[in-house]
This record gives C-alpha cells, structure tokens and sequence, in this order.
C-alpha cells in the first residue's frame, strides 16, 4: 500500500510539473513579459524591481517611445517588440504583466495562459461582459495564475475593514453609496505631440473598427467605448469589487444609471454619471464627475447600528447616534484607522509569491469578471433606456 500511495504521489507530482513550464523554487529568479508598457504598467514594472527576485527580460507596446522609455527605466538589457505573441512564444518566461487597453485584455490573457505563463492583468478583467465566461474556463483549463488589478484586496486597512463588517459591528448593511471624482479637463491636449511613424495605429485598434488615426482615442482611450468602458469599468469597478468582497454577493439583478458629456463633449462616455445597482440585500451606488478633485474616492457603508466610510487614506466607523441630526460627519468616531501605504505592492508580491505556491492570488480570474460585470451592467442601463434587468 505504501508503495502505491508513493506512486500515485509521483505521477501527480509529475503531471503537475508537466502543466507549467518550469516549477519555480523559493530562490528561483521569475522571468517577466510586460506588455502595454504606459504609465500604469511602468509603475507595476516599478514594484516588482522593488520586491525583487524576478527578472523584466522583454517589453511589448505598440508605441516604440513607450516600449524604450521602459527598458531603459526597468531592464537595458530586455528585447523589445511590438508584437506580444514573440514574448509568450519565449520558453524562458514565466509570466506577463498586462497593461494594455481594456479591449485586449482577454485576448492577450488567453493566449497567455495557453502558452503556459502566469498573468498579472490590470482591471477590469473583461471589455465585454459576454467575454468573462471564456476567460475563467481557459484559465481554469490552463492552471495558471491569474491575478487580477483590484489591488485593494490586498491592502491591509481593506482586510482591517472587511472583518469589522463581517463581524456585524455596523448592523445589517443595506445601502453602500460607492463615488470618484476627478478632474480630467486638464491634460485634455496629451497625445497631440505623438510621433506618429513609430505607432503601430492598426495593432492598437485591434478588434476595433478600422479608423484613421486620433490622438484622443489615443492618449484617453478609456473614455471611448471599443477601447474602455469610462468610469463605470475604469473606476467603479475599484469600489464595487470591495462591496462584493465584504457582501460576499457579486450578481446584481438590476442595474440604474444615467449619465451625460457635459464638459468633455469630444469623448464618448459621460463625464458625469450615476448608477445604482440592486444585489439580494443591498443596494450599491455609484456617482463620479470629472471636473474636481474635491473628495477623490471612497465608499460608505450604512448599516444599522453604524457606518463606515473607507476609502485609500484609511476608514472611519461611527456608531448609529440616537437622534436626527444634520452633521455632516458625526462628532465622535468610534474608530479611525489610517493607511500604511499603497495596496498595489502587496498585491504584486501576493502575485509572485501565488507563482511559486501555485496559490490562489487574492483578486482571481472569476473576481476581476465579478467586477467587470456590474460595471458591464452599469454601461448597459446607462447607453440604454436608464434600466438593466438582470
């Protein structure tokens, strides 16, 4: 029987090894892709040069500037190409970081998975939402770690938050108001000075309508929609995976919004919006405008014997107080918790430390389309007739 159970221990161990291209040891340096190398894939790049123990061999963007600003800020020595599928065709990388437009987030993470690297892909995980059942079963299919970009689950004062709604301090939470504001009118003119012989424009569009080249679409991509999804995938996504994640419910059943282009009338998604989404026991709201900084972004959870308002600088509770007032805030916080930090660290070293344990990360495949979604849902009462039903 011993010799049995030691051969069923070996074939297992076997055909896992066989899964993955190389089976990563603790003092293993990993080897990384990147790919889409702007300004938010730089910073990841930035992390992991900080946390160490990986090497950035190859850089992939479809604008030579950007691709050579890149190797020469994280690794000279990385080869660089405008085509991605070089760098998942090379048997020494173990994984890639995506920083691309949302519309190829899917593609280049199914390809990536299939040919056997892990992947850090940046938020929202899916451009449409008919795209999220195909891209949880490849990955599922590949084995692979999938670490999605919602990088508050890995931010300490969020876990902090999340045990004291789970330990039912606040009372039954019924109503979780969800906001990001944002000035964007300024820095309306970046992309005027692209130099355009050295953009690949068609391998930007991608699956996009073939169109002459627009420095807008661009330089802002996010705010037209066969590139993005505007705020309610740039932005709320962010908030309205923490209220899936403290809820523990993620399928909404009807969606409300509306929205409007009052100053930025060049782009597609409003500028000015809000939504409500209704899940089994609460309901999760969404308002942004992005015309001022005032305030920024958080989210604010009413319950009934208390509330809190959490957000990146840290949280506050206050207990439910025992008479009507109009106080904007109440006088006495029960708790105020500040931030130590950045959650975007951590949630790349949960990454890599996933790759060597072969680990669930803390934002998977399944959670980034959970958030896509209600964002996707958000978009369709908004470009509809106001209502989504689920």
């Amino acid at each position: 029987m011993k010799h049995t159970n030691r051969r069923r221990f070996l074939q297992a161990a076997i055909a896992s090894a066989a899964s993955y291209n190389r089976v990563l040891g603790a003092n293993d340096r990993i080897q990384v892709g990147a790919i889409g190398t702007g300004s938010r894939c730089q910073h990841l790049l930035s992390l992991l040069n900080r946390i160490g123990g990986n090497d950035i061999v190859a850089v992939c963007d479809v604008y030579e500037p950007r691709r050579a600003e890149a190797r020469s800020k994280f690794t000279a020595g990385a080869k660089d190409t405008v085509d991605y599928r070089e760098i998942l065709d090379r048997k020494d990388i173990d994984a890639v970081v995506i920083g691309t437009p949302d519309h190829w987030h899917v593609p280049i993470t199914i390809d990536a998975v299939r040919a056997g690297k892990d992947v850090y892909c940046e938020k929202p995980a899916t451009h449409l939402i008919e795209e999220g059942e195909p891209l949880i079963a490849a990955v599922r299919e590949s084995k692979r770690v999938v670490q999605t970009g919602t990088q508050q689950r890995s931010w300490d004062h969020y876990l902090q938050a999340k045990e004291i709604v789970a330990s039912g301090r606040l009372g039954q939470v019924t109503f979780i108001r969800t906001y990001w504001y944002q000035n964007h009118i300024a820095g309306q003119d970046a992309g005027s000075n692209l130099d355009t012989s050295k953009l690949d424009w068609k391998r930007f569009l991608g699956s996009a309508a073939d169109r002459p080249f627009d420095a807008d679409q661009f330089a802002h991509w996010r705010w037209y929609w066969d590139f993005g999804g505007g705020a309610m995938t740039d932005l709320f996504v962010h908030w309205v995976d923490v209220a899936h994640w403290f809820m523990g419910q993620d399928l909404p059943s009807r969606a409300t919004a509306s929205g409007t282009r009052a100053i930025l009338k060049q782009r597609q998604t409003p500028d000015t919006m809000s939504a409500a989404l209704t899940y089994p026991n609460a309901i999760v709201e969404f308002d942004s405008a992005l015309l001022g900084y005032i305030e920024g972004g958080g989210i604010l959870f009413r319950g009934t014997a208390g509330a809190m308002r959490l957000h990146r600088s840290g949280f506050t509770v206050y207990n439910e107080i025992p008479r009507y007032s109009e106080n904007y805030e109440p006088d006495h916080p029960a708790m105020q918790v500040k931030s130590k930090g950045d959650g975007a660290p951590d949630h790349m070293k949960n990454f890599l430390e996933c790759m060597r344990s072969r680990s669930t990360p803390n934002a998977p495949v399944e959670v980034g389309v959970a958030a896509a979604r209600a964002g996707h849902v958000a978009n369709f009462a908004l470009r509809g007739n106001g209502v989504w039903n689920g």
